[in-house]
């Protein structure tokens, strides 16, 4: 498949689906990789034919939606964002939750992919943070769409290329080689749930001190379906509960409910 080719049937579909060119240019490889192997599955002769198709099974909306998932991770990613969360955003929220007599800090890491990102987060949870707050639990609820993710994430078994940005003192604590990967050790573990989820809908029920959604509304949603997403975030988060983005992303215009704190980061108002 020409690039061109896959380029232009990407602008016509995306929009279809609420999603946004701009977010698929720099990895729209990938995705028409995918895209290739389905149209071969099929039996069609060509995007052209594919086209075509959708419009004749309009169920076939749901399984392109699914082959425009793009999950790419690693372990504290973008480390300048985590900083800010070790040194800033967590020490606060933690304090504020001591003082208002709370046994649990509760995070949501939406779109969690293979667990890299709320591993990470209990990782610096236990080894820098739970001496410091003895009463205070941290609880993590980590959601994807993509079952299969989350069935890697459950495993907690990565390669070793993952973990290159883990500061050394972290990854050797946390870590244990097991064949020519490595896996996370129990008691790391224990803080995060994985459960199945689309950031679209409805949000988990409870209350969250911090929600982490990086690199994945604020990317490649549609700006409307984009204010309605951080709509559901608010909604699901107490006033002074932190929102982490991707360093890359902000906020649209139009939403309502947050402040900015930091680079990535926003305060629910």
């Amino acid at each position: 498949m020409a690039d061109a080719e896959c380029v232009s049937f990407l602008q016509w579909a995306l929009p279809h689906l609420q999603l946004r060119w701009l977010g698929f240019r720099r990895v729209r490889r990938q995705v028409c990789r995918r895209i290739e192997r389905r149209r071969g599955a099929l039996g069609l002769a060509d995007l052209a034919a594919y086209r075509a198709y959708l419009g004749e099974h309009p169920e076939e909306w749901r399984e392109l939606d699914r082959l425009c998932r793009v999950t790419i991770s690693r372990f504290a990613r973008d480390r300048a964002i985590w900083t800010v969360l070790v040194d800033d955003v967590l020490p606060r929220l933690a304090q504020v939750a001591t003082e208002e007599g709370r046994e649990t800090l509760r995070v949501w890491s939406a779109g969690c992919g293979a667990g890299e990102e709320p591993y990470t987060l209990a990782i610096a949870w236990r080894l820098d943070f739970a001496a410091r707050w003895p009463g205070l639990a941290l609880d993590v609820l980590a959601t994807d769409v993509d079952d299969n993710q989350l069935g890697r994430a459950a495993a907690a078994r990565f390669p070793t290329g993952t973990l290159r940005e883990l500061p050394d003192g972290w990854r050797h604590d946390a870590f244990d080689p097991c064949d020519d990967e490595q896996c996370l050790r129990e008691p790391f573990r224990s803080a995060v749930r994985f459960v199945h989820h689309d950031v679209r809908s409805a949000p988990p029920e409870g209350v969250f001190d911090l929600v982490l959604c990086r690199n994945l509304a604020f990317t490649y949603l549609d700006e409307p379906l984009q204010r309605a997403v951080a709509a559901t975030f608010r909604s699901a988060m107490r006033a002074g509960s932190a929102l982490v983005v991707g360093v890359h992303e902000q906020l649209p215009e139009g939403c309502i409910g947050f402040s900015p704190a930091a680079r990535s980061v926003y305060v629910a108002d």
